[in-house]
Formats: structure tokens, C-alpha cells, sequence
């Protein structure tokens, strides 16, 4: 166990945590709302640093990010616990447990030498579970790689506090931001926290401090897939930046929500109507011939094209190789 940063003393052995938005109030002996942050004798501690459930070489589309180095790999490390309880969760077995007892020891130097060993590998991912609940290991490990000039990059539910986030910026280079919701009801619903202020405030911070983000929303049946509410998701994200490019992932029946998957069709009307409000839009685990292509917002050309995880990229440094309009984002090869 390693004390955690951002809480205080509330009396007594209570804390409170001031990590995430969920502020939680931690009585002696007690978990927070993540499950992997407890008080003991009135210390907050973090139960999870060191501790990865999964490590693995992924191609970084995976992640999804479509415009940061495509076609490279990037080493993906995530633990357990979550910040949401969404009833669709799409990987409960590690997100919804504070089981620990599974997991591997590892520190922050023997990451960075496992993501050097692959020459193609541009840095490391924090993702797989809510990374930024460990965000004590999550912060030294990115200063590590910053200083070796590796690359990190966050996948993020987008719930935490403006100052641990700033805390954490100046080691960042790309995030992908899961925007769940365009209503404080459906957070309240079906994810049991969180707003969608909070996560559009993150997805803000992080475009004005010039990171590449990209967003995703999963299009969960029967919750959020009203083409109304789809509507003023993009809104919102445009507001930030029409650049800012958006991910609709197709939903599949997992942990505790058992409605049909998403069908073609609204996937169909989300990208459709998207694309007339942004620059880059992607329609992810469905087949739909083109949504996963990126085009050139001025003259339309295919500048990526994308068949799985294989990747053409006609990126000129930034640039279309048509038209020289500049495309967001990071394309440039990394010197080694």
C-alpha cells in the first residue's frame, strides 16, 4: 500500500477524498466509492499501486485513438476499480472488483523497459479499468516516461478533480475521454455517479492544454440512443472543438444490462448526423464500410484508411497529401 495524494482529515479517522468528483467521505477501515482507496487510521491509501491486472502490446487504434501515431503500438497496463458502476460495463471482471489479490507487482522502471524493448512502441497506455484511480502510480509512471521521451496517454471515464488533473497534464500527450451521457439522469441511472459536466470539463482541460483527445460513446440500447440525446452529445463535444474527434462505439449485453445490442441503424444516424457537426468521426465495433476511415475535413480525400488494424496512412506531416489542409491530431515519426 502507498498513501495517496488529494484527501483530507474530516474529524477524527474520517477523510475525504478529493481525487474525483465523487468527493467520498471515508470512515475508518472503509473503502471509497472505487473500491481501491481506504482509510486506515485515518491515512488514506492507495490499495492498487504497483498492482496491473493486464499488460500487453496494442495496436494504438485499440485504444481507440485515430490521431495520435497510427499504426504504431503502444504497451497498454490497467489494474482493477472504478470510479462508475455502469450497468453495461464492458470489462466488470476487472473494472467492478477490488479483488487484488490476482494481480502482478510491478514498478514504474520495469514498464518503461518493457516499452522500450519493442522498437514500433511509442509509449505506454494507462487503460483497461479507470486508470486514474491510480493515480499516484499512474502520475510517477508518466513522469518516467516523459523524462525517456516515451509517450503516455490516458483512456478515462474523464471523472476527476481539476487539480490532480493539472498535476498530471504536463506528463500527457494523447487521451481518449468515454463520454457516457449527454444528461445528468442517465449518469445518475445507469453509471451510479458522475456527471456529464464533470467529463466535458475534462475533455476541455485537456484539448486548451493542447493534448490530443479524442472521445467515445458507447450507444447503449434503450439508454442513451435516442437520436435527440445523440444530438446534443455532439453539440456538446463541437462546443469544446469541431476537431475534437468522436468515437460511437456499438454497445454488446455485458454485466448487469441484458437489452439487445445496438442496432446498425442507429449506429447508421449517429455517424450520419455527427459528421455534419465534426470534423472526424468513427463508428467502432461494427462493420459499416467507411466509419472507420478518416477523411479530410476540406477536401474529403481518405487520408487514413483503416481495414481492422491495418493502417494506410497518407498523412504528410500533419498534412493532406492532397490539399495541405492541416488535420488534428499527431502524425509526425517519432526520432528514436
Amino acid at each position: 500500500m502507498t498513501e495517496a495524494g488529494y484527501y483530507k482529515k474530516n474529524g477524527g479517522l474520517k477523510v475525504i477524498c478529493e481525487l474525483c468528483p465523487q468527493n467520498c467521505v471515508i470512515a475508518d477501515g472503509c473503502r471509497g466509492f472505487c473500491s481501491v482507496r481506504s482509510n486506515r487510521n485515518g491515512i488514506l491509501y492507495s490499495d492498487i499501486y504497483g498492482k496491473i491486472s493486464g499488460l500487453a502490446f496494442d495496436p494504438i487504434e485499440k485504444k481507440p485513438l485515430y490521431h495520435f501515431y497510427p499504426g504504431r503500438q503502444i504497451l497498454s497496463v490497467g489494474s482493477v476499480g472504478c470510479n462508475l458502476k455502469c450497468l453495461f460495463c464492458q470489462n466488470s471482471d476487472i473494472s467492478q472488483t477490488s479483488n487484488t489479490n490476482f494481480l502482478q507487482d510491478v514498478n514504474s522502471e520495469y514498464l518503461l523497459k518493457a516499452s522500450q524493448s519493442i522498437k514500433e512502441n511509442i509509449g505506454i497506455a494507462y487503460t483497461y479499468n479507470e486508470p486514474l484511480i491510480n493515480y499516484e502510480f499512474v502520475h510517477e509512471t508518466a513522469k518516467l516516461f516523459s523524462a525517456n521521451k516515451m509517450k503516455n496517454v490516458i483512456v478515462s471515464n474523464g471523472l476527476i478533480n481539476e487539480e490532480p488533473l493539472k498535476d498530471l497534464l504536463k506528463y500527457i500527450d494523447a487521451a481518449n475521454i468515454d463520454l457516457k451521457g449527454i444528461s445528468r439522469e442517465f449518469y445518475k441511472k445507469n453509471c451510479g455517479a458522475g456527471t456529464p459536466e464533470n467529463v466535458l470539463n475534462t475533455i476541455k482541460t485537456l484539448y486548451s492544454a493542447g493534448i490530443i483527445v479524442e472521445v467515445t460513446n458507447l450507444i447503449v440500447t434503450g439508454a442513451n440512443d435516442e437520436l435527440e440525446d445523440i444530438k446534443k452529445l455532439v453539440g456538446a463535444v463541437a462546443d469544446i472543438s469541431k476537431d475534437i474527434p468522436l468515437h460511437f462505439s456499438r454497445y454488446f449485453p455485458r454485466y448487469k444490462y441484458n437489452q439487445p445490442q445496438t442496432p446498425e441503424k442507429i449506429m447508421i444516424e449517429a455517424y450520419e448526423f455527427a459528421q455534419t457537426k465534426l470534423s472526424y468521426v468513427y463508428a467502432g465495433n461494427i462493420q459499416i464500410p467507411g466509419t472507420s476511415n478518416t477523411y479530410c475535413k476540406k477536401c474529403s480525400s481518405v487520408i487514413v484508411s483503416r481495414d481492422h488494424y491495418n493502417i494506410d496512412n497518407r498523412i504528410n506531416d500533419g498534412r493532406c497529401f492532397k490539399c495541405n489542409n492541416h488535420i488534428y491530431g499527431q502524425f509526425k515519426i517519432i526520432k528514436k
